[in-house]
C-alpha cells in the first residue's frame, strides 16, 4: 500500500511537473492583431513582445526549419530528419558547395532622425523590445546600421554640422541635439550604444550625407537642382571633403567607429530640377574626381584610413556607366571597395543588365544594397498596416539580389510612425515597425519577418553556394538561395509567392527531405553537412 501511495505521488509530481515548467525554448509567441483579413501584425509593448530563440544548428543527419505565411505564422521552427532515398517530388534542389559566389556582408536598416524619435516615444522596456527584435539573439541579429550625415527628409527640419557661412576651417562644426543629447526626442547616438550592447557580433556601421551646408552649393539651398561650387581639388571640394573627416573624428568621441562611408546618398537627385528635399548633385564624372582628388586623399590621410568608401548609392539603372567612370580612373578606383545601390527604380533597371555586368567587369569591389522601402512612389499608399505582399517583395528583393553578387541588403527606417513619417517634406513610407506612440505599442509588420529569415541566419562572412533545380521542373514560382555559414552549416532561403501550396525536395550529402512551400509563405532551413 505504502509503494503505491509513493508511487502515485510521484506520479501525480511528475504530472505537476509537466504542466508547470515552462517549455524549454524560450521563445515567446507572436501577440497578434488583425487590420483586415491576413493583414497581421505582431504587437509589443513595455511588457511583452514576441522573441526568438538563439539559433542552435540541429543534431547531424536532421534539420530545422523556420516559416512565416500570411496564414499566420511567424518564424515558426520545427525539425525533421534527412532521409537516405525517398519517392522524389518533380522539383528536387540540390546544394552544390562546389559552386561558390560572392560573401555576405549582412542585413541591417536605418537610424533616421525619424527612427530615433518613434523608438523613443515608447516606454523605456519597450524601447528596450524594439531593439532587441531588431539586434539582439532573440531577435533578427540584424548587423548594419546605416546613419544620415546630419539631417534627411526623415528629420523634423533640414540641418548640417556647419550652417555658418563660408567656415572653410570648419571651426563650427558641431554634432546636433539628433544626434548626442540622451533625453532629445530623437537623439542616435545612444541609441546606437544600445543596440551595440545588444547584439553579440559586431555591427558594421556606414553614414551617407544628404546635403552639404548651403554655402558649399551652387543652388544655395539644402532642396532642389544643385551641386558643390566650384570644381574637384577647389576650397569647396576640399572643404567638403574635410568635413566626412569631422563627422568621423565627432562620433569616434563618443566611441563610435564606422565601417564605411558612401560618396553620397542618390547623387543623381540633386540633378533634378525642384527636388523636393536635401540633396547634392554629382555626375558620375563628378563624384570620379572629387573622390580622386579630395574625398579619397581626405579619408587616407586622417585616422580613419581603414574605412570603406562606397559609391553610388542610388538606383542601380545607373549601372554598369557609373561603376565604369569611376572604376576605370585609377586614381579615384584606388579609394573605392564598393558600390551601393537602392531598389526604387529595379523595374526600369533589371539586375541582369545592370548589377551583374558590373560585378563581371569590377569582381574585385563589393555590391551592396543600401536602402529600399515601400511606400515611396506616388502611387504606393504609404503605411499598410499587416500586409502580407509588403514582406513578399522584400523577399523577393533579397532572393533577386544575393543571386547575382549583391553581398547584403540594408532596410530604410527601422520604425516610423502610423503616418509613415515624421518626414518634414511629407514623403511618408512604410517601415517593418510601425510606433503607436499614444498607445505605447509598435507593430512588427511582415516585412519585418521576412527580413529576419535572412538576417538571422546568414550571418556575415557566408558564402552563397549553389543550389540546383533537378532537370524536370526547370520552371517553378519557388525563389530560392543557399548559403554557406562560417561554422560550415547550410541555410537555404525559400519564398512562395503563389497563391498555391508547392511540393519539394531538397538534397545534400546528409540526404534527402521531402518538403512543402505553403502558398504565400518564406521559409528557412539550417543543416550541418556530413
Amino acid at each position: 500500500m505504502g509503494a503505491a501511495v509513493v508511487l502515485g505521488w510521484l506520479l501525480l509530481l511528475l504530472l505537476l511537473l509537466v504542466v508547470v515548467a515552462p517549455p524549454a525554448t524560450g521563445a515567446r509567441p507572436c501577440s497578434p492583431k488583425y487590420f483586415g483579413r491576413d493583414a497581421m501584425v505582431c504587437v509589443c509593448n513595455a511588457t511583452y513582445c514576441d522573441t526568438l530563440d538563439p539559433v542552435v544548428l540541429p543534431a547531424p543527419g536532421t534539420y530545422v526549419k523556420y516559416e512565416s505565411s500570411k496564414a499566420g505564422k511567424r518564424l515558426e521552427r520545427s525539425q525533421g530528419s534527412f532521409q537516405r532515398s525517398l519517392r522524389a517530388p518533380d522539383l528536387i534542389l540540390t546544394v552544390d558547395v562546389t559552386q561558390r559566389y560572392q560573401k555576405v556582408k549582412g542585413f541591417g536598416g536605418s537610424i533616421t532622425d525619424a527612427a530615433a524619435i518613434n523608438i523613443l516615444s515608447l516606454p523605456e522596456t519597450a524601447q528596450d523590445h524594439l531593439l532587441r527584435s531588431y539586434f539582439s539573439e532573440e531577435g533578427l541579429e540584424y548587423n548594419l546600421i546605416r546613419i544620415p550625415m546630419a539631417s534627411c527628409d526623415f528629420s523634423l527640419h533640414a540641418y548640417t554640422y556647419d550652417d555658418v557661412p563660408f567656415d572653410y576651417e570648419l571651426t563650427h562644426f558641431s554634432l546636433q541635439d539628433e544626434d548626442t543629447k540622451m533625453k532629445a526626442s530623437g537623439s542616435r547616438i545612444p541609441l546606437l550604444h544600445r543596440a551595440l550592447a545588444m547584439s553579440k557580433q559586431p555591427l558594421s556601421l556606414y553614414a551617407s550625407p544628404w546635403t552639404s551646408p548651403t554655402w558649399m552649393k551652387s543652388s544655395e539651398s539644402f532642396v532642389g537642382k544643385g551641386t558643390l561650387k566650384g570644381q574637384a581639388g577647389d576650397k569647396y571640394h576640399k572643404t567638403w571633403a574635410n568635413y566626412f573627416v569631422r563627422f568621423l573624428d565627432e562620433y569616434a568621441k563618443h566611441n563610435l567607429t564606422f565601417w564605411a562611408v558612401t560618396a553620397e546618398n542618390e547623387p543623381t537627385a540633386g540633378l533634378i530640377n525642384n527636388y523636393p528635399f536635401q540633396c547634392l548633385g554629382f555626375t558620375a564624372e563628378q563624384q570620379r574626381d572629387f573622390i580622386a582628388r579630395d574625398l579619397g586623399p581626405a579619408l587616407a590621410n586622417s585616422s580613419h584610413r581603414h574605412i570603406r568608401l562606397i559609391i553610388l548609392d542610388d538606383n542601380r539603372i545607373q549601372l554598369p556607366h557609373w561603376a565604369k567612370v569611376v572604376l576605370e580612373d585609377e586614381e579615384a578606383a584606388r579609394y573605392v571597395h564598393g558600390i551601393g545601390i537602392h531598389w526604387y527604380l529595379d523595374f526600369i533597371g533589371p539586375i541582369q543588365d545592370t548589377v551583374v555586368p558590373t560585378h563581371e567587369l569590377f569582381p574585385d569591389y563589393f555590391i551592396l544594397a543600401t536602402e529600399a522601402c515601400i511606400g515611396a512612389h506616388f502611387w504606393e499608399r504609404d503605411v499598410i498596416l499587416g500586409c502580407w505582399e509588403r514582406g513578399n517583395q522584400y523577399s523577393h528583393s533579397i532572393l533577386t539580389n544575393l543571386n547575382n553578387y549583391v553581398t547584403g541588403w540594408t532596410d530604410w527606417n527601422l520604425a516610423l510612425d502610423l503616418e509613415g513619417g515624421p518626414n518634414w517634406s511629407k514623403n511618408y513610407v512604410d517601415s517593418p515597425v510601425i510606433v503607436d506612440s499614444s498607445e505605447g505599442v509598435f507593430y512588427k509588420q511582415p516585412m519585418f519577418y521576412h527580413m529576419g529569415h535572412f538576417s538571422k541566419f546568414i550571418p556575415e562572412g557566408s558564402q552563397r553556394v549553389g543550389l540546383v533545380a533537378s532537370k524536370q521542373s526547370k520552371k517553378t514560382e519557388l525563389e530560392y538561395t543557399a548559403f554557406q555559414r562560417p561554422d560550415g552549416a547550410v541555410v537555404v532561403v525559400v519564398l512562395n509567392r503563389s497563391p498555391q501550396n508547392i511540393t519539394f525536395g531538397l538534397a545534400d550529402t546528409v540526404g534527402l527531405m521531402a518538403a512543402v512551400a505553403p502558398a504565400n509563405s518564406i521559409q528557412t532551413y539550417l543543416w550541418q553537412r556530413q
